[in-house]
């Protein structure tokens, strides 16, 4: 089952380090058979007091997003992002492709 690596960012401090993140994380996420769903871009808020943007990073299943996140060649670009920007960064399952809304009632 497939794992997201989910940030909410609210703010980003945009700068040569930001964009060095930018350029280098492809290749991080390579190994891992990691890849952009979501990054940023543009939305209707609908509800709330939404600001910042969201990136979700599709993985084949947590260990492999997890071992992403921990490996050598992501620690070593984080800084760039973690000191330039504020947010919240969660590893999150996909459900079955039968799931249905009432089907978090039975866990």
């Amino acid at each position: 089952m497939s794992t997201f690596a989910v940030a909410h960012l609210h703010e980003v401090k945009m700068g040569m380090e930001i964009v060095e993140y930018l350029e280098r994380i492809d290749a991080t996420l390579a190994p891992y058979c990691g890849r952009f769903v979501l990054h940023g871009g543009r939305y209707e808020r609908l509800e709330g007091d939404w600001h910042g943007d969201l990136i979700a990073i599709e993985f084949p299943n947590r260990d492999l997003a997890r071992a992403w996140y921990r490996s050598d060649a992501y620690q070593a670009i984080l800084p760039l992002r973690t000191h330039n920007s504020i947010g919240d960064v969660i590893l999150i399952d996909a459900v079955p492709a039968a799931h249905v809304a009432t089907d978090v009632l039975c866990g």
